[in-house]
């Protein structure tokens, strides 16, 4: 065990590395201000810490909610405020403080994944909600993209829930997530939305993040899987805290 931690270890930080590097320089050249480019590199690191299993990114994630959601309002994604602000404030605290009854001596956190019936409610649950949201932020005259932003919004949320849980399941979520928002973002780029590029940039990192993290956790839920007796749990029933 203690060679395959090691190796782990190393892959994290070359990971965490090439993100920051990467990230900087490119938030530096495009962003239109500083906050604009620690919004980005917030997210960015934020996400990257949580891939190789971090507690400390969701404080950087607390930041990062707060700031982007500025942005979001700038370019008329309400959703994507009231989501910021609403949910991934407040699930930011609770999910640093689950995640730190289940922290390992090598400081990353216990990763396990779901059994095929909950991935099934998991997806059935994504659908309807998406239906639902898109209807009803339709109704806003000034909301862009309706069901685009729904589609981020319950892909958050639900995404959201499977991370604070340490299911590795949320990084198949985030991927999809993260392809759609990028989409939401260019269309806003193509309309003059403010730091739409930097945007564009910056979930584009997160994809290749979240591809990162489905492997990185595959690997850690591989290693934990004799000792972890809740893989065919219902969703939040078992060890949620």
């Amino acid at each position: 065990m203690a060679p395959e931690t090691s190796q782990d270890g190393k892959f994290d930080r070359v990971w965490l590395a090439f993100l920051v590097v990467s990230g900087g320089a490119l938030s530096a050249y495009l962003a239109g201000s500083v906050f604009d480019a620690t919004v980005s590199l917030s997210g960015i690191l934020c996400v990257g810490l949580i891939a190789v299993g971090r507690r400390e990114g969701y404080l950087i994630g607390l930041y990062n909610s707060l700031s982007y959601s500025i942005l979001a309002y700038d370019n008329g994604l309400y959703g994507e405020v009231y989501l910021n602000l609403f949910f991934f404030v407040p699930t930011g605290v609770i999910g640093y403080v689950m995640w730190c009854r289940h922290t390992r001596q090598d400081r990353t956190v216990e990763m396990r994944q779901l059994g095929w019936p909950q991935r099934f409610i998991v997806a059935a649950i994504c659908i309807a909600c998406t239906v639902g949201l898109g209807f009803l932020l339709g109704l806003n005259p000034r909301q862009n993209t309706p069901f685009i932003d729904a589609t981020t919004n319950v892909l958050s949320v639900v995404a959201t829930f499977l991370m604070m849980w340490r299911y590795k399941e949320q990084w198949l979520l985030y991927i999809l997530l993260n392809i759609v928002t990028i989409g939401m973002w260019f269309l806003r780029f193509r309309a003059g939305g403010a730091a739409g590029d930097l945007m564009i940039l910056m979930w584009s990192l997160f994809l290749l993040n979240a591809l990162f993290g489905y492997w990185r956790w595959h690997m850690g839920t591989k290693r934990a899987m004799p000792a972890n007796s809740c893989v065919n749990t219902e969703v939040g029933t078992c060890d949620v805290v």
